[in-house]
């Protein structure tokens, strides 16, 4: 299938590993201009030397205010928005997160994105075939035990999509969330082995416990997760608007 996406002006958050890197890939491959940021510079120049690319703290919306504006003059222009940056935050029962790892999580994984869309909107005005796509989480449709953190904001970012769709639809502008179950790679494993430890339990355990809440026992790959993403930005996904994709292998819940 053509994707139509040769010459696209795609910006994508933390693109320089993980499923930033595979949706980074991704648009190279359909042909499309891309920009990223990261906060791990090695990682960043690692990349294709035809990815342009700034370091970023995505929890300071100074620098991302800084890389944003940089980004869309070095496109000349924007057509996608790719919302990627995440983190993990911390493990644990409720009553013993500290505030300011609360706060932390909720910054990066939901406040980055907003930042990111504000810079973003007045340029997308001006594409033909705008897109913002936003990374949510399977914790973000049925919470997730002692990842209260994680799971708030990834509840927040649907509902931000949801509101971007229907308040820029006028504009020609589409809005999705795409929600990822158990992704292969390090985040999740350090995930499943933080878990492990709080509950005295193996990593074999506790991921064998996350696997019985799926129908498909197995990993989602990120770049499964990057083939649902280009669809969404390109022409062929010029209906599809304020929905929050499921790739997770039909995950009931997270254990």
């Amino acid at each position: 299938m053509k994707l139509e996406l040769e010459g696209a002006r795609v910006i994508v958050t933390a693109g320089a590993q993980g499923i930033g890197r595979a949706i980074v890939e991704g648009f190279l491959a359909e042909g499309a201009r891309v920009a990223t940021c990261d906060i791990d510079e090695a990682a960043l120049a690692s990349l294709p030397s035809e990815v342009w690319r700034q370091g970023c703290d995505v929890s300071d919306a100074a620098q991302i205010g800084a890389f944003m504006q940089a980004a869309i003059a070095e496109l000349g222009g924007l057509d996608v928005l790719v919302n990627n940056a995440g983190i993990a935050g911390p493990t644990g029962p409720v009553e013993e997160l500290a505030p300011e790892d609360w706060d932390q999580c909720l910054n990066i994984c939901l406040t980055s994105q907003f930042h990111c869309v504000r810079h973003a909107v007045p340029a997308l005005r001006e594409s033909a075939n705008a897109s913002i796509i936003n990374l949510s989480s399977m914790a973000g449709r049925v919470g997730f035990a002692l990842r209260t953190p994680y799971a708030a904001a990834k509840w927040g970012v649907i509902g931000f999509t949801k509101s971007l769709s229907i308040e820029l639809g006028k504009d020609g502008i589409r809005a999705n969330a795409i929600l990822p179950g158990i992704v292969a790679g390090d985040r999740q494993r350090r995930v499943l082995e933080a878990k492990a430890q709080r509950l005295g339990k193996t990593f074999e355990e506790v991921e064998a416990a996350a696997f019985s809440y799926t129908s498909l026992k197995e990993y989602v790959s990120p770049e499964q997760i990057a083939d649902q993403i280009l669809f969404l930005a390109s022409p062929r996904g010029r209906t599809i608007s304020g929905q929050a994709i499921s790739v997770c292998g039909d995950g009931q819940m997270l254990a």
